[in-house]
């Protein structure tokens, strides 16, 4: 009996834009990565009125994105296909000051266009930005999303995160 060798490659998959690719973000893609910024935002906010979106949100994701191009703390990364950027993920590194381990890759935004999901382009932004967090010295990758997002919780718990801390809110009377 022979047994066929499996591949290790991924299936090439097209989108109704054409075949996917995931680079680092150049400044040249900030007018597409601040509006799926504003996206996700509003998302968050169907999932939980807590997220309510300020109305200069346009204004303070431009700043936010700009910002992280000049941050050496800061990485992001874009799904694109057919020249238009389709997904975008954020993260930081950050110090854990009282925990081992002590270099934490923290992804605080990650959005593909409804359009383009179910291809694996998350899986693949979320492959692509534990790479570049881990050359960069992350122990541990951590990411942030709304509680009641729960397709974004199930995202993860597939990926083998795990909840790691919970944010409690009240509206002050």
């Amino acid at each position: 009996m022979s047994r066929r060798n499996k591949s290790n490659t991924k299936p090439t998959r097209t989108t109704s834009v054409g075949t996917p690719s995931i680079r680092k973000a150049a400044r040249a893609d900030s007018k597409d990565i601040v509006d799926l910024i504003v996206r996700l935002k509003k998302l968050n906010n169907e999932f939980d009125p807590l997220f309510g979106v300020v109305p200069d949100v346009k204004q303070r994701a431009e700043n936010y994105v700009s910002s992280s191009f000049d941050s050496g703390r800061s990485l992001l990364l874009v799904a694109t296909a057919g020249g238009r950027v389709i997904g975008v993920a954020r993260a930081e590194l950050e110090e854990r000051l009282f925990y081992r381990p002590s270099k934490e890759g923290h992804i605080t935004e990650m959005y593909v266009l409804p359009e383009q999901r179910r291809m694996r382009l998350g899986e693949d932004l979320l492959e692509a930005m534990t790479k570049e967090l881990r050359k960069k010295g992350a122990e541990i990758i951590v990411a942030d999303l709304p509680v009641r997002n729960e397709i974004g919780v199930s995202f993860y718990t597939k990926r083998g995160f795990r909840r790691l801390a919970e944010t409690f809110a009240q509206m002050p009377q």
